[in-house]
């Protein structure tokens, strides 16, 4: 199987390896965290979700990183980044173990919101970082390979810890807190993880890293400026994070759609449409993997931004063909199809970045990738409260995101059509 031994080539590379290793244990614990953050916020039984009160959890969750994002870009580029994710994981350990006290005791849902968003921020350091490390352990005929391969390793390693926090949630009644602390253990063995790697490994050169605290910040501005001013020069970079942005607003409003379907549509009981929700963050597992296989050979034809025009189109087509039927077969099958989608795009986008973005911005962009990101899924949460019924069921929806990913191939198309070809 091809994609099985460009994976025998990659890890023959020790530091490659070892940085999969980081992010599979580090993304495995991601999924077990938001899960149990989901299931607790939607299919608790004493809470009556609404699509504002999802929108509302997201805004808390994700907005206040999207201020101070770019900062841990300018900060990515100074501390060596093996040490991000060994101080990042345990921070992470440290701040999961007391997310899951808070949940045993019921407190308000701002002050267990509070500990939610410190595990969120810490996370942004750490998958920015790893992104902009790839490329220090992988060489440049190899980058798209790994590209295909690392981040959707990563994201089968999310899905597999947000099927295990399902299982222990279904098994076991008042499991939340239970379900965090297996994040919190996970977490802790990745920053173990990283101390098989050097320090210097993973960069940024020695002469950018600044160890005094004060100094980095007291230049955050001015190096978030020029990492800015960096991205208006790599035209084809800024011009795959707009898609990128557009994509991941689409995906979001989709997904508030299918948890809703799923808490209130076609299951009165919420075990089922718990389980029902498992399934199908598995089934786009299963995208993922698929888009691994695919994009490197898709990209060989027809280019990054080709590829990402092709994403966007078969989407613009299936989303609603597969969405407004409203049922659970199309929707799972949807589901399959969005995850290959999105994640093959992504790995277009990454696969820009790293080649037109100098080493020394990296992780500027790569921080405010992570930033548009957050947006957009707000963004769409927000939208999505404003046009979602109780039961989830909006035709309207279905046909504003196809609009908007025709729009998205239709404007790649355009680009690359008069000169930033891939």
């Amino acid at each position: 199987m091809p994609v099985v031994r460009d994976l025998r080539v990659l890890l023959r590379l020790a530091g490659f390896r070892r940085l999969l290793t980081v992010r599979l244990l580090s993304q495995s614990a991601d999924g077990v965290y938001q899960v149990a953050l989901a299931t607790y916020v939607v299919f608790s039984p004493e809470k009556q979700t609404s699509p504002a009160a999802i929108a509302s959890a997201m805004a808390v969750l994700l907005l206040p990183y999207s201020v101070i994002g770019p900062f841990a870009g300018v900060l990515l580029d100074r501390w060596q980044r093996r040490q991000v994710f060994l101080y990042g994981n345990l921070l992470r350990a440290l701040l999961a173990s007391g997310t899951a006290v808070l949940i045993l005791l019921s407190v308000p849902d701002w002050l267990f919101y509070a500990s939610a968003l410190s595990v969120t921020a810490v996370n942004r350091f750490v998958l920015a970082g790893i992104s902009a490390a790839l490329p220090r352990v992988v060489d440049a005929d190899r980058l798209v390979m790994a590209n295909s391969l690392s981040p959707t390793a990563g994201t089968l390693a999310a899905t597999a810890g947000g099927g295990l926090a399902f299982a222990v949630r279904l098994v076991s009644e008042d499991s939340d807190a239970a379900v965090v602390m297996l994040g919190a253990v996970l977490y802790l063995c990745s920053a173990l993880a990283s101390l098989r790697m050097a320090r210097e490994l993973l960069g940024p050169d020695q002469q950018l890293v600044q160890p005094r605290l004060g100094a980095a910040l007291a230049s955050t501005a001015r190096g978030l400026a020029g990492g800015l001013r960096h991205l208006a020069e790599r035209r084809a970079a800024a011009q795959v994070l707009f898609a990128m942005t557009l994509m991941r607003f689409c995906y979001g409003a989709l997904t508030v759609m299918v948890l809703m379907l799923c808490r209130y549509a076609w299951y009165a009981n919420d075990s089922d449409g718990l389980a029902l929700l498992g399934v199908a963050i598995l089934i786009s597992g299963a995208g993922f993997f698929a888009a691994a296989v695919v994009t490197p050979y898709a990209v060989d034809r027809l280019g990054q931004f080709g590829w990402v025009v092709a994403c966007a189109g078969v989407a613009a087509v299936l989303e609603p063909a597969l969405g407004l039927p409203f049922e659970p077969a199309p929707i799972l099958v949807a589901a399959f199809i969005l995850g290959l989608i999105t994640q093959g795009a992504k790995i277009a986008t990454d696969t820009v970045i790293q080649t037109s973005v100098d080493d020394a911005y990296r992780g500027r962009v790569f921080s405010l990738y992570d930033v548009l990101f957050n947006v957009a899924f707000v963004g769409a949460a927000a939208i999505a409260a404003l046009m979602l019924p109780p039961d989830g069921r909006s035709v309207q929806l279905v046909v504003v995101v196809a609009v908007i990913y025709a729009a998205v191939a239709a404007t790649m198309a355009r680009w690359r059509h008069v000169g930033a070809v891939i």
